[in-house]
């Protein structure tokens, strides 16, 4: 049994969190099974941190209060553009999932299907293409993503890797104007 349910809830620390996916989980003993449940979830400040999490436990309560605890020790930065989008395409890849995550202008708004629209979200980006090729598994597509946040580099990084200004790293790209013949 899996549900896909996004549950929105700020708490004290304003951390957005998600609830991915709950599957119901079995271990077979002498007597029969046991029942038990997995919970997957992402949080994230809204504001550049973003992080996920897995719990298990015998009701659905306490192993989603262990995931939302794992995903605030799990929370990374990643660099925005703007505050609303990120500063390169990138790919990234875990297990059979692939995932190709691309900036996008103003108002485009997030799309991205599946658990990637709940990293987006809890990360605050506003504007941003993804596509998942492969497996959709939650955890995958969600490891693949955070993936390629690891992949992506800010202009600020590269100009300090280059020992360069980042005026120099970014360069407004124009269009040149089109002939009128």
């Amino acid at each position: 049994m899996k549900l896909e349910k996004e549950r929105n809830q700020k708490d004290n620390n304003e951390l957005v969190e998600h609830l991915v996916a709950v599957n119901r989980v079995s271990k077979v003993v002498k007597g029969g099974r046991r029942f038990g449940f997995a919970a997957l979830v992402v949080a994230g400040d809204a504001s550049g941190k973003v992080g996920y999490g897995s719990g298990k436990a015998k009701e659905v309560p306490s192993a989603i209060k262990k995931a939302t605890d794992n995903a605030k020790k799990n929370l990374i930065r990643v660099s925005l553009k703007d505050s609303r989008t990120i500063h390169h395409d990138s790919k990234g890849r875990f297990g059979a999932g692939k995932v190709i995550i691309r900036s996008a202008p103003p108002g485009t708004g997030i799309i991205a299907g599946g658990p990637m629209r709940a990293v987006f979200d809890s990360l605050g980006v506003k504007d941003v293409v993804a596509k998942s090729i492969g497996s959709t598994n939650p955890h995958n597509m969600i490891k693949a993503t955070f993936n390629a946040f690891q992949n992506m580099a800010s202009p600020k990084s590269i100009a300090a890797k280059r020992s360069k200004k980042v005026s120099e790293i970014v360069v407004n790209i124009k269009k040149p104007p089109k002939d009128t013949k």
